[in-house]
């Protein structure tokens, strides 16, 4: 095939910071016409542009047309009408009823265009009694669960590294617009899409949930420690290093004792499932680093994969930006840009192997397409384009 699967759908995209962004970011990247409609001077995210743009705005921006508008002036908001009356989708993750107040909201855009999608990503949703409450990933790691099960046993809650709540809300409101979508295929009609961080969180701690129900006790916090009752299930630290390792399964288990020279108990009753040895975690533990504190990460590393273990090693960003792995797979792309100079940016996890894959672009500066979208999508003249940028509409 030659064509993306979403080629000819276009998108309006007003979102910021990540969680919005990168659910647009997923469809510029399976084909999909997406122009970032960004306020005068850009998105907040990228604190001045230039050499100043933080990687994250690449990462996320990339392979998108960029547009200035000023939604708050009334000439703004009518160039916005006109766009949304010939576009596919309309994301955004305002706070609830902010587009509402610009005249812009859902009701006033389903009158003018009745097969637009129109998503809404917020933390808590668009109604319910904390509808108004300001998220953040931060605050949605402690409000879901996530900050009060990570840390040490005996340490305070910690929050995990990354925005996985934004980025689990990407996720999720990605596919909820490709669901809208496809719907619209067979009644001809949108719809309101929305997805709330909160709730897109729930689902990650089914185990933990689970535990819950079966022991009536909340779990507590283990540091790299499994919640379930299973060992050897950790961290474990090398010469150099550390490796993450588990073992579900006998066989596994086996493999482990043969390679650290503990076959000795291979048939001790004691050590015979992995309830038995979480009875024992500690022990497990010293008997696993006593033979990795001997070696290199990378020794480690390798003994354990040659054996079938799951296993993996700790890894700084360098390491995982340099990954020949991802690099081979196309997941992972070298480009230089003219003022951030030497990045590396990737590409879409989603891979639908029929269809040509998202060449990786580098990010527009703001406006930079402005005068090719209304010429485009409004058959606007150059003269018009001209006196729209005089009067600091876009």
């Amino acid at each position: 095939m030659t064509a993306k699967p979403l080629e000819g759908v276009r998108v309006l995209d007003l979102t910021q910071f990540y969680q919005g962004p990168y659910a647009a970011y997923l469809m510029a990247m399976a084909g999909a016409e997406v122009v970032k409609i960004e306020p005068i001077g850009g998105e907040r995210t990228r604190r001045g542009g230039g050499a100043d743009t933080p990687l994250a705005f690449a990462m996320l921006n990339g392979n998108k047309r960029s547009l200035t508008l000023d939604l708050k002036g009334a000439r703004g908001r009518e160039l916005f009408l006109a766009l949304a009356e010939k576009t596919d989708v309309v994301i955004e993750n305002f706070a609830p009823g902010t587009m509402d107040r610009l005249g812009l909201g859902w009701e006033v855009l389903r009158g003018l265009n009745p097969r637009l999608i129109y998503g809404t990503a917020t933390g808590y949703g668009i109604s319910g009694p904390d509808r108004d409450q300001l998220a953040m990933d931060h605050t949605i790691q402690a409000a879901c669960g996530i900050m009060g099960l990570t840390g040490e046993a005996d340490g305070l809650p910690a929050r995990a590294a990354g925005q996985i709540c934004d980025f689990m809300g990407g996720a999720h409101l990605y596919g909820a617009l490709l669901t809208a979508l496809l719907g619209r295929e067979r009644t001809g009609h949108g719809t309101l899409v929305e997805i709330a961080m909160l709730e897109t969180m729930y689902f990650s701690l089914a185990s933990e949930y689970s535990h819950v129900q079966r022991t009536g006790e909340l779990p507590p916090r283990q540091g790299a420690k499994s919640a379930a009752n299973s060992a050897p299930y950790g961290r474990y630290q090398c010469r150099d290093g550390w490796v993450s390792m588990l073992c579900v399964s006998e066989a596994q288990w086996q493999s482990l004792l043969r390679l650290i020279g503990r076959a000795d108990l291979a048939d001790d009753p004691d050590y015979e499932s992995g309830p038995k040895r979480h009875l024992r975690e500690d022990e497990v533990n010293a008997m696993i680093e006593a033979w990795t504190g001997t070696r290199t990460r990378d020794e480690v590393y390798r003994g354990m994969r040659e054996a079938r273990i799951p296993v993996a090693p700790v890894r700084d960003l360098n390491e995982v930006m340099n990954d020949p792995h991802l690099h081979a797979r196309g997941m992972l792309h070298r480009r230089t840009h003219p003022d951030m100079g030497d990045v590396v940016l990737p590409a879409s996890p989603l891979r639908l192997h029929d269809y040509p894959a998202g060449e990786v672009a580098l990010f527009a500066e703001p406006g930079a397409d402005g005068a090719g979208v209304l010429a485009d999508w409004l058959a606007m003249s150059a003269g018009d384009i001209d006196a729209l940028r005089r009067d600091e509409v876009i």
